[in-house]
C-alpha cells in the first residue's frame, strides 16, 4: 500500500483545461497514483459506498482533487463525503479509516490569487473559504497536509498561450507538491 488515490471530481472533465491538464499529467505515473473519476464512475450519481470504502483503505494517501465551485466542491464530491465517511468507519470510537492518513486536497481557482485574500474580491484566503475539508479530514482523525491551489484567468475569457503554459507548468507544479505529500 503506497499509492496516492486521487478523487477528481469535475463535473465536465472533457471541458476542463486545468483539470483535465492534470489527470493526464497523473496518468503517466500509474505506480504512484490511482485517478479515480466521480463522474466518470457514478454518472447516475449513485455512489457504491463499500467499494469507494474499500478503495481508500488500499491506499497510503488520499487526495480531493476538484475545480472551486462557489468556495466549495462540486456536488457530487460533497454526497461522496456525506455517504463514504460514515461514523464507524471514518471517525467514532470504532472509525479508523483515515486515522494517520495523508490527506489533502488540490484545487483550481478560476480567479486571481489577489482575490483571496483581505481586501480581495473574496476577502478570505482560500485556507478559509475551504475550511471544511481540513476540520473533516481533522475530525476523522486523517493528516491533513496543506493544499495545493491553482489559480487562473476567468475560463470565459479564454486561455492565450501564455495562460496555457501557466497551466502547463502547475501539472508539473502539482507533481511536485505529491512528491512532497508521499514522503
Amino acid at each position: 500500500m503506497s499509492k496516492t488515490l486521487i478523487i477528481v471530481t469535475h463535473p465536465d472533465i472533457t471541458q476542463s483545461i486545468v483539470n483535465k491538464r492534470w489527470v493526464e499529467e497523473l496518468k503517466k505515473y500509474p505506480e504512484r497514483f490511482t485517478v479515480h473519476e466521480l463522474y466518470r464512475t457514478y454518472p447516475d450519481g449513485k455512489i457504491d459506498v463499500g467499494a469507494e470504502q474499500k478503495r481508500v483503505e488500499a491506499h497510503e494517501n488520499l487526495v480531493l482533487q476538484f475545480p472551486v465551485y462557489w468556495f466549495n466542491c462540486p456536488p457530487l464530491l460533497k454526497q461522496w463525503v456525506d455517504e463514504v465517511l460514515t461514523y464507524g468507519w471514518a471517525y467514532g470510537s470504532m472509525g479508523k479509516a483515515l486515522a494517520g492518513k495523508k490527506t489533502a486536497i488540490a484545487v483550481s481557482l478560476g480567479t486571481p490569487a489577489a482575490d483571496y485574500q483581505a481586501g480581495g474580491a473574496v476577502g478570505y484566503t482560500v485556507a478559509e473559504a475551504l475550511r471544511p475539508f481540513e476540520l473533516t479530514m481533522n475530525y476523522c482523525s486523517a493528516d491533513y497536509r496543506p493544499m495545493f491551489a491553482f489559480h487562473t484567468i476567468d475560463s470565459n475569457a479564454g486561455y492565450t498561450e501564455e495562460a496555457l503554459q501557466v497551466i502547463e507548468k502547475s501539472a508539473a507544479d502539482y507533481l511536485a507538491w505529491l512528491g512532497r505529500l508521499e514522503r
